[in-house]
């Protein structure tokens, strides 16, 4: 049974029926500073578990998931990248092809937060220019000890042309909502290159959008929870 909120419609259907059908396979990494919940975060959305004992990740692991959005079945190969300064010179070389970042900060953390910036400067640096960038506070279940408000990060977001959501990976507050939010963008943005290349290359506009395709590995079903979304913005 197919469920559908938001525009999006989330499909169950079987691994050997995703490879065929697969219309786009977005590459997405998720960056910040070590111990802010980039795995949980990225566990809770692929798998819907969180895992007490998790580890800190050294150099770099990714996971799948497969979604529907506005009738193209989307693979989603999402990266999770080490926060360590140690791992930088591996993990840089990630971001070369990556079409949207999820770069998490600690709401209980401030210098996770203060230390945003620089990673908004070396995805600029090493990525796309047209890649899309979610800003994350994980933890947001730790309301007693927040050290950065939520209005900081939403003008910080803001700012700098970010979309913005405060997420808890231990309830799964908002995380799929969060990743089906810049998906959608995402495809947004590659569909309407898609088109200009079209229009250029063949004088008229009536485009069948394909993506490139790459080695694709399927991942678990997704359930999609209540999108919330504070703030977003078009540059």
């Amino acid at each position: 049974m197919n469920q559908e909120m938001n525009g999006v419609e989330v499909e169950k259907v079987h691994k050997n029926i995703v490879h065929d059908r697969v219309d786009y396979v977005f590459k997405v990494v998720v960056i910040g500073d070590s111990a802010v919940g980039k795995t949980q975060i990225l566990s809770r959305f692929a798998k819907n578990k969180f895992y007490f004992d998790s580890k800190s990740t050294i150099g770099v692991e990714f996971q799948t998931k497969t979604v529907t959005i506005n009738n193209k079945i989307i693979k989603a190969q999402i990266w999770d990248t080490a926060g360590q300064e140690r791992y930088r010179a591996v993990t840089s070389a990630y971001y070369r092809g990556a079409l949207g970042a999820m770069l998490v900060y600690d709401i209980t953390k401030r210098q996770s937060f203060d230390n945003v910036a620089r990673w908004v400067e070396e995805l600029r640096t090493h990525a796309d220019n047209s890649i899309v960038i979610m800003l994350i506070g994980n933890k947001g279940d730790l309301v007693d000890k927040r050290i950065v408000p939520t209005e900081d990060a939403l003008e910080f977001a803001e700012d700098q042309c970010l979309f913005f959501s405060e997420v808890s990976a231990l309830s799964g507050e908002n995380v799929e909502s969060a990743f089906i939010t810049l998906l959608q963008e995402i495809n947004r943005v590659v569909s309407k290159k898609s088109l200009e290349c079209y229009g250029h290359g063949k004088g008229n506009g009536d485009a069948t959008l394909k993506g490139s395709k790459i080695d694709i590995i399927s991942g678990p079903d997704l359930e999609i929870s209540e999108i919330k979304n504070l703030s977003s913005c078009s540059c």
